[in-house]
């Protein structure tokens, strides 16, 4: 896989150019999903486990258990490399407006932002037709933040 770091990008973003670089963007719409599910049943446990942890209060508040945690997964996972365990399973990762990594304020922005998406249908589907026509396949947390999800470097 071509490395992207030494090479000139425009001045608006050091993400790889789909048209030069399309490695970076194959697949990634169908991967995404895939994370997507599998980050979903990660949490899920996690929910499960702490209604058992909480002698079944976790169980009567099952939606705000279930927000929080996945929240608190989702940060930690994407601020610790980048992506969460779905996403490394699939061989992708998030990348700033400037190629690199996510930081924590990176990763607060882009699950904040991920939340806003999913909280009613319209932004939802908005994100899916993002991820399936824009040529970096980029959410719509994605388009505002002007990161996108690639296919592993190396």
């Amino acid at each position: 896989m071509t490395q992207w770091t030494d090479m000139q990008t425009p001045a608006l973003t050091r993400l790889p150019d789909p048209g030069a670089m399309p490695e970076f963007y194959e697949g990634v719409v169908a991967k995404r999903g895939i994370a997507w599910v599998a980050d979903t049943i990660v949490i899920t446990l996690l929910t499960t486990l702490a209604g058992v942890l909480t002698l079944t209060v976790g169980f009567f508040l099952w939606p705000l258990f279930f927000l929080g945690i996945g929240a608190l997964y989702r940060i930690a996972t994407i601020a610790g490399g980048s992506a969460t365990w779905g996403m490394r399973m699939m061989g992708i990762e998030f990348r700033g407006h400037d190629g690199e990594r996510f930081d924590i304020v990176q990763s607060v922005a882009h699950v904040g932002g991920y939340y806003a998406s999913v909280a009613t249908v319209v932004p939802w589907f908005l994100s899916i037709a993002t991820i399936s026509t824009t040529p970096r396949r980029q959410s719509l947390t994605d388009f505002v933040l002007g990161s996108a999800a690639i296919n592993r470097p190396g």
